[in-house]
Order: C-alpha cells, then structure tokens, then sequence
C-alpha cells in the first residue's frame, strides 16, 4: 500500500451520519456503517445536496471520536461543497475538517469490500513513528472517487490525520 503525507486545506461537506465504534462494527447485528452506506447510495442521498464540488466523488468520515479508534465515533457520509448556505441542514448534516496534515494511504487494486478493511486492518497497526506523527482523531477518512467506481477492481485513497 502506497502512502504519502500531505496537507489539506479546510473540507466543508454535506451528508449524513451515524454514531458507532469499532466494535459494535465487528458484528453484523449491531454494525450500522454498512447499512449507512446502503441507504445513502440507495437513496441517492447526494443528488439533494446544492454546490457540489465534485459530484459522486463520496467521503466517507470517521470524526466526533470519543477517545480513539476504540471508543464511539460519527461515521458521515458526504461529498464537498463549495458553500453550505444553501443546504437543507434540517435534512443533512454539515462538516467542517479543519485544516490538518495527514498521511494519505492508497490501496492496491482489488475488491471494494476487502481492500478498504485490509488497509485498515494494516493502519491500526501502525505506530507514530510509522505514521511520521501522532493520530489527531479529529477525522479521518475514505475518499471514493472514479478508481473506485468498479467495485471489483476498486482503488481507494485513506486519509489518517496526524500532528
């Protein structure tokens, strides 16, 4: 798995979200995130969204975290926008992420499903020293854009936020 550190100016995004942990994630009875993304797809949630940035490039945020990757976290599901005057809040939540260096993973192609966990798998593992800084918890997240479109041969950019 490639990677890289990066910086990334502020992100305003519209979506929706869910409140979880790890793991309650860890069993299909209780998990939520998987059925957060089924019904934001299904729904075609974004098409409601107004000054998209890059429309059907979808984030996928773990932010709000209660401690760190073990405690409750908000999952948000959304895409950039250029403004959220315009946007319905009482429907969708807005997100601002701070301004924030990460370290930015890209997978190998594969399998949507099995990539995505496979590359988190190798993340938790990782130390600071590994990471080149300290995990921020303030959000991190998956960006699915057109390298991910196909989900059999998917590629998926991972954004870990580090100081």
């Amino acid at each position: 798995m490639h990677n890289e550190e990066i910086f990334l100016e502020e992100l305003i995004l519209i979506g929706t979200f869910v409140r979880t942990n790890n793991k309650n994630e860890m069993n299909t009875e209780t998990a939520k995130i998987a059925k957060h993304f089924h019904t934001y797809f299904n729904n075609k949630v974004a098409d409601n969204f107004k000054d998209r940035c890059f429309p059907n490039v979808t984030y996928s945020i773990y932010t709000e975290y209660e401690s760190n990757e073990n405690g409750d976290y908000t999952h948000f599901i959304g895409e950039l926008v250029t403004s959220s005057e315009k946007q319905d809040i009482s429907q969708f939540k807005k997100l601002v992420i701070p301004a924030s260096k990460y370290k930015k993973f890209t997978t190998t192609e594969g399998k949507l499903s099995e990539i995505v966990i496979g590359a988190w798998q190798q993340i938790w593992k990782l130390n600071s020293a590994d990471l080149g800084g300290k995990r921020t918890y303030i959000a991190d997240f998956e960006v699915y854009d057109q390298k991910a479109r196909n989900p059999d041969s998917a590629v998926v950019d991972i954004f870990i936020g580090i100081k």
